[in-house]
């Protein structure tokens, strides 16, 4: 619906019923049917900005995240399994289980002002807080300010791993001296050897690829 709208004077109600429900929980769109119909009539319009990513045979909008690494095999993971046990559940599995065989590459990170290089975990290029089914991954990332909230996960072990994944869901996972957060407009990714590429929770592609912010480019209606 996204890619449908982006740019149009439309506005895009949500009834949150997806796996994650991220995006909902970003703007505060009711998780209830019935009050999330409310907010549709009832609330208010926000314009916020969209992301739009730019990768090996596509093109693709988005409104809360995107991401490079091993979050893209997560993604295709959790896209495969049941979602029986909901969304949080299904995400924190599938992350566990993948990053059990993942191996981190030599990335290539280029944005305005700077680059950084060097073995990364995850490139997660944030215009909303919540991705993942409630983990908390951009705290202070906001779709208003005409900026992504990109986080670098670089060469985390197992160790950390289990130290630190359970402060996904409160934001703390920000502070672990590996984890960098960067405020820009625009970043381009490309490593050693093709990553994959997730947006809204989908696999796309594989890198090499480009993030930009598209300003004010979606009217959302979201609650009073």
């Amino acid at each position: 619906m996204v890619n449908g709208v982006a740019g149009l004077e439309t506005e895009l109600a949500v009834i949150p019923a997806g796996t994650g429900q991220d995006f909902g929980r970003t703007h505060g769109i009711p998780a209830r049917f019935d009050d999330a119909v409310r907010a549709a009539v009832d609330g208010r319009t926000l314009t916020i900005d969209l992301g739009r990513a730019t990768y090996d045979g596509g093109e693709r909008y988005f409104a809360n995240v995107g991401s490079v690494g091993m979050s893209g095999a997560v993604a295709r993971r959790a896209n495969s399994m049941s979602k029986a046990l909901g969304g949080r559940a299904t995400f924190y599995y599938a992350l566990t289980r993948e990053f059990i065989g993942w191996r981190n590459s030599e990335v290539t990170v280029t944005f305005e002002g700077g680059e950084r290089r060097g073995p990364m975990h995850d490139v997660i290029v944030a215009n909303g807080r919540w991705h993942a089914g409630g983990m908390k991954l951009a705290p202070d990332a906001s779709a208003e300010d005409g900026v992504f909230d990109v986080v670098l996960i670089g060469d985390v072990s197992k160790l950390d791993f289990v130290t630190t994944s359970p402060k996904l869901y409160s934001g703390g996972h920000v502070g672990h001296p590996r984890v960098e957060v960067v405020r820009t407009a625009w970043v381009a990714v490309d490593a050693a050897r093709p990553l994959p590429i997730e947006v809204e929770g989908e696999p796309v592609g594989t890198t090499p690829a480009r993030f930009e912010i598209v300003p004010r480019a979606l009217r959302v209606r979201v609650p009073r």
